[in-house]
């Protein structure tokens, strides 16, 4: 008798161990992601100092997050064909130094350390087509790829300077940059909504490609320069067995006539994407997006349940003037609790897996609050405790 109560007790204890360890790894697979970006305006603020005070203010940024209850950073490692890391492909990003080139310590190695000794992760955030904000090439240093290139048709300048996604090379380099990447402990890679910055930027290679194969359009064409990009950027993560995702416009038919990101097809087959993050930066009263008919058109894009759908919400809009909501225009202004019910009804969503805050400075720099920054920080916390 007591051999079967001895039995029956130690099962039952090795049954409750498994138990919570199964529930533990479950809920760690399934816990809501709950990010921030930071861009290379807040690496430019604070990373471009000296190494010890650069440092310092990386821990007190990490502190932040994780004290507001946020799990993941992601963080713009490539900006304008630069990086934050040592490379040997692209130079040192001028936002972290005062000179493209320069050199500096392993920004993104610090980030990973501090941020993963606090159990943050850190989603790795990429601009592949991007070579700078303006059209002034002065800044860019023989060191860059792109260099090279100026004044040829693998560049594209006006209103900003972009490499020609149909080129071959081009497509090389990015992927290349994404195996570099892709040796740090890095949780996942992301790409936002740069992609075709304008229809005629390659022209040349369009015409040369429907002499030789069926005619397609001009738009099927960037659609599959692009898929075809995406496609290999996927195969280099999952070798590595990193999650990639891609954070589109949300408004869904931009994405098709201004930046050819094929959105549809990535939510639909396996080889794209792991995860979806649409920028859904509106407000309720939106009257030309409101946030629930977006996403929930978004929701019903989504036709392979292997892909998660995250949220990006537009924290900087936060006590301000939205000019392009119409009606709406004020309701940022009015309303102290936008992020927060955006949140609430964004967890109904099929596939839901959390949101993104953009953007860091918008939260944590009380020089960039409005009058209603405060109540609706602490109204979100009411939710993510």
């Amino acid at each position: 008798m007591k051999k079967i109560i001895v039995i029956v007790l130690t099962t039952s204890i090795l049954s409750l161990f498994l138990t919570k360890n199964s529930t533990r790894e479950e809920r760690e697979k399934n816990e809501e992601t709950r990010a921030i970006f930071i861009s290379y305006m807040e690496l430019n603020k604070y990373v471009n100092r000296e190494e010890k005070e650069s440092k310092k203010n990386i821990e007190q940024m990490i502190h932040n997050v994780k004290n507001l209850k946020l799990n993941t950073i992601i963080l713009q490692v490539r900006t304008a064909s630069d990086s934050i890391y040592p490379s040997t492909l692209y130079p040192t990003s001028m936002y972290i130094t005062k000179k493209e080139g320069d050199s500096v310590y392993d920004v993104l190695d610090y980030f990973l350390t501090i941020s993963h000794k606090n159990r943050i992760k850190v989603i790795a955030w990429i601009n592949p087509y991007r070579v700078r904000t303006t059209s002034d090439t002065s800044t860019i240093s023989k060191k860059n790829p792109a260099y090279i290139y100026l004044n040829t048709d693998t560049i594209y300048n006006n209103n900003g300077i972009y490499y020609n996604p149909s080129k071959e090379h081009v497509e090389k380099l990015i992927i290349d940059g994404v195996k570099e990447l892709l040796n740090y402990p890095i949780d996942g890679l992301l790409m936002d909504d740069y992609f075709y910055p304008s229809d005629d930027i390659d022209e040349n290679d369009y015409q040369n490609y429907i002499k030789i194969n069926e005619p397609i359009s001009k738009q099927e064409y960037h659609l599959q320069v692009i898929n075809h990009m995406i496609e290999k950027v996927h195969d280099e993560c999952k070798k590595k067995n990193i999650l990639f995702g891609v954070s589109p416009d949300g408004n869904i038919d931009n994405n098709y006539e201004k930046h050819s990101a094929d959105v549809k097809r990535w939510m639909k087959e396996d080889q794209y994407i792991d995860f979806i993050m649409p920028q859904i930066y509106y407000g309720f009263y939106n009257s030309t997006k409101d946030y629930c008919k977006v996403t929930k058109e978004w929701e019903s894009l989504l036709k392979n349940n292997r892909i998660k759908l995250l949220v990006a919400l537009a924290f900087y809009k936060v006590g301000r003037e939205d000019p392009y909501a119409k009606e709406g225009r004020e309701e940022w202004i009015y309303h102290k609790d936008i992020i927060m019910r955006e949140v609430i009804l964004s967890r109904n969503l099929k596939n839901y897996q959390g949101f993104s805050l953009f953007r860091y400075d918008n939260i944590f720099d009380i020089e960039n609050y409005s009058n209603n920054s405060i109540e609706e920080i602490e109204n979100l916390k009411k939710i993510i405790k």
